[in-house]
């Protein structure tokens, strides 16, 4: 009987076993430890680094105002989604305290950053996936942007989600787990980006056409739907249909089509959040040097990965790591940083993968030399990587600053809420002012001269000229200020007697 009792235990050990080394079904608690506690030190770093103080950014200002009741909305282009305003919405929707934001942000990104790793396992070691957050993670354009209210982020984890789990759906059509993991990184991507999310997923979607497999089709195609359906119904209610909404962003964007953009990437790695014009000199070679070794660590990994006979769960986040690059590498005039965040993410793991490669044999055995001349260049890396991120915390908050002491001196003058402000840097002035916001012309016309000027017998209006700018037709005859690099043009109230033929010079 004894005996007997024995041997089902085994039995059921061995079963147990079997079920948790199936690839594609990892063990449910093995691996977790350690990438919670890179999640944890990241949010820590997130708060120690950037801080909650951090005033709100421009495109922050414009997602943020969506949502809270406490300042106006800002316009809204064609390309941006909703996606971070929802994201936001439970804070900013009840409190305007830009700290408990970024608190709150801080720790959903380290959330995010746990499940996306997370979606990998048992498809690489834990300690390649360790790896590959850590660089991921300590990237200054993760770290800068992981509290702020902006959408590549997330999208670079949704693009882990999603290639993750179809991966481990691919090799264990059991696992239902993964299949809505696939579907839940593409709602992600969609609800932040909808055409990052497109470019993203060609891979995925050519390879479950090409394989057949309709259930990955179908969650992929469901998943990328339900994300991107508020943005295709906003196309169709307020851009005339999806073509013109699509046509509208392009315009924004100067114009997509065949245009090189690599050297402008190359510049905004020194610090730059946006890259437009992209002029000046390069960074110094040591702030762009792992930029280039990328590709070659990818190279590694993906021969590593072929005489390992794995070669597709190396060549899938490669092939999406190049489609999500591809429009900002080689389809925009400018450049941003945080465009290549789910390029970066994608090739974090190949990339860990070929690291360990380097430093250990394939019986395990550490290469002495290799390892100190690896760990040499990734503590080079971080520290340059450190560097970036404090000059870009400073300058930020620097000008951010800024914002709050001009809106402090247009109350003083007498723009105080409700006002409008139109001009120069009119959407965040107006934003930390907690004015509405116009402008007459460029990406962000929302308005027309003649409601400005209706406006200005009602409210309080301002226009805002930058240095070396000059006032438009419609407030030359308005009384100048100066508000330290600005100038400032105040509507005269009705009681002063506004010169109502100001406007005949024409619009802004």
């Amino acid at each position: 009987m004894a005996d007997g009792k024995g041997a089902l235990l085994a039995t059921g050990r061995r079963r147990v076993r079997a079920r948790t080394s199936s690839p594609g079904a990892p063990r449910s608690t093995d691996g977790t430890v350690p990438l919670a506690l890179l999640a944890a030190v990241f949010t820590v770093a997130q708060l120690v680094l950037v801080r909650p103080a951090l005033g709100l950014g421009w495109d922050e200002v414009v997602y943020v105002s969506q949502v809270t009741s406490h300042h106006p909305t800002a316009f809204f282009s064609a390309p941006r989604a909703r996606g971070v305003s929802l994201l936001v919405a439970p804070i900013a929707s009840w409190s305007e305290s830009t700290a408990l934001l970024r608190v709150y942000l801080a720790l959903l990104s380290g959330l995010g950053l746990y499940l996306a790793l997370r979606a990998w396992r048992g498809l690489f070691p834990t300690r390649v996936l360790v790896t590959a957050g850590a660089f991921f993670a300590s990237l200054w354009v993760t770290l800068f942007y992981g509290p702020q209210a902006m959408p590549n982020q997330w999208v670079a984890i949704g693009a882990l989600i999603a290639v993750g789990c179809f991966l481990r759906y691919h090799a264990d059509g059991s696992a239902r787990g993964a299949l809505w993991g696939v579907a839940a990184g593409a709602v992600l991507m969609a609800l932040m980006r909808p055409t990052d999310a497109v470019w993203v997923t060609i891979p995925l979607l050519v390879l479950a056409l090409a394989g057949r497999h309709v259930r990955l089709l179908a969650a992929l195609a469901a998943g990328l739907a339900v994300g991107a359906a508020e943005w295709v119904a906003e196309a169709y209610a307020w851009y005339g249909g999806l073509g013109e909404r699509l046509a509208e962003a392009s315009r924004i964007q100067g114009g997509l089509g065949l245009q090189i953009a690599v050297d402008d990437q190359l510049r905004s790695l020194g610090g730059r959040g946006l890259c437009r014009p992209c002029t000046g000199t390069m960074p110094h070679p040591v702030i762009t040097l792992w930029w280039f070794a990328l590709p070659l660590l990818a190279v590694l990994a993906l021969v590593v990965a072929v005489r390992a006979r794995r070669a597709l769960r190396t060549v899938l986040p490669l092939a999406c790591a190049a489609t999500a690059a591809l429009p900002y590498l080689f389809m925009i005039g400018y450049a941003a940083p945080r465009f290549l965040q789910p390029a970066y993410a994608l090739l974090a793991i190949p990339v860990a993968d070929a690291l360990w490669h380097l430093v250990r044999t394939p019986a395990g055995a550490w290469r002495p030399v290799v390892t100190s001349l690896v760990a040499l260049a990734l503590a080079g890396h971080l520290a340059v990587q450190l560097a970036v991120l404090m000059h870009t915390v400073d300058r930020n908050t620097d000008s951010r600053r800024d914002w709050a002491r001009t809106a402090g001196e247009l109350h003083r003058l007498g723009v105080r809420p409700p006002c409008l402000i139109t001009g120069h840097e009119a959407i965040p002035m107006a934003y930390y002012a907690g004015c509405s916001s116009g402008g007459t012309g460029g990406n962000n016309e929302n308005t027309t001269v003649a409601e400005i000027l209706s406006t200005a017998d009602r409210v309080p209006v301002a226009t805002l000229i930058g240095p070396g700018g000059t006032p438009p037709g419609y407030a030359r005859a308005w009384p100048p200020h100066t508000i330290g690099d600005f100038q400032v043009r105040i509507a005269p109230t009705p009681e002063q007697g506004a010169p109502k033929g100001a406007a005949a010079d024409g619009p802004e």
